[in-house]
């Protein structure tokens, strides 16, 4: 099953533009979007394949992870992560 993911971690600085597009480029692979520009938190919108919600969010925390390093963004903490599944399902990791 695919599965909307979104994740979000915050910090401690605003965000710059040419940032966010790095995570966006990062991202791609994975048909995802990124936000953050002007705010002190970037995040990824990231379509997974899982059998749950619990593994969708999981994969999705994992790949972010590895976008925001190939991105060079610093490595904040994730605020949150919520799955929602092509069925419509919902999952959230806090």
């Amino acid at each position: 099953m695919r599965w909307s993911v979104a994740v979000v971690a915050e910090g401690d600085r605003v965000m710059q533009r040419e940032e966010i597009v790095e995570l966006a480029d990062a991202v791609a692979a994975f048909e995802g979007i990124a936000s953050g520009i002007g705010t002190t938190s970037y995040g990824a919108q990231l379509i997974v394949r899982a059998r749950t919600g619990d593994e969708a969010v999981q994969r999705a925390r994992t790949e972010f992870v590895r976008a925001a390093e190939r991105a060079g963004l610093p490595q904040w903490p994730i605020l949150r992560a919520e799955a929602v599944s092509e069925d419509g399902e919902a999952d959230e990791d806090e």
